[in-house]
């Protein structure tokens, strides 16, 4: 079941990808509240086909979309991931009105399994400035069975099985590992979640 672990304006925007996640908060939320849908291009061919699951929904729920671009080279210093996330946050954080991002609790877990591994055991912010996270207490596959249950479309981004990624080597190598060492790993994070 989908619990969210704070209250919401009436009025709200959604950060979409086109993924399952987000396509999930998206039609879940519009249910109750008026929602605009915001999508940040990052300008690879995932992103074009991410974006037409996205203004394919809206189009159909009469959803208004706000696309942002990538609008700068990176450097050297920051890793395409790092990239991509502070230039896709900068955007979010532009706008006055409350984003909502469809982090889930399985990115909660993996966010502690990430900094347990570098000494900075953490959990993800329940918002940042604007930006907040009011799905941390779900799981993906809630998400995905409701995603399944309502047929919505949704676009499987290829990437997100490439492990040279670090946030994808952790969800696919090392997290299979961690949940048979403590099965109930999932519902720790959750308590401490909880507790922010």
């Amino acid at each position: 079941m989908i619990k969210l672990n704070q209250r919401l304006p009436k009025e709200l925007g959604i950060a979409v990808s086109g993924g399952v996640d987000s396509m999930a908060a998206l039609d879940f939320l519009s249910r109750r509240h008026k929602v605009t849908a915001y999508f940040f291009d990052h300008g690879t061919p995932s992103s074009l086909k991410g974006y037409l699951a996205v203004s394919n929904y809206c189009e159909r729920k009469e959803i208004p979309v706000v696309t942002g671009t990538l609008d700068r080279a990176r450097t050297d210093r920051q890793s395409l991931e790092q990239f991509w996330r502070t230039e896709r946050y900068a955007w979010l954080n532009s706008f006055d009105c409350k984003i909502v991002t469809a982090h889930h609790l399985d990115d909660c877990v993996e966010t502690w399994i990430w900094g347990s591994l570098n000494g900075t055991p953490r959990l993800p912010h329940k918002s940042i400035r604007n930006v907040v996270r009011p799905f941390l207490l779900t799981t993906k596959q809630e998400l995905v069975d409701w995603a399944s249950k309502q047929c919505i479309m949704y676009y499987n981004d290829e990437t997100n099985t490439d492990t040279s990624f670090t946030r994808n080597y952790i969800r696919h190598e090392l997290m299979p590992h961690a949940l048979q060492v403590n099965p109930g790993l999932r519902k720790v994070i959750r308590k401490r979640v909880q507790g922010l």
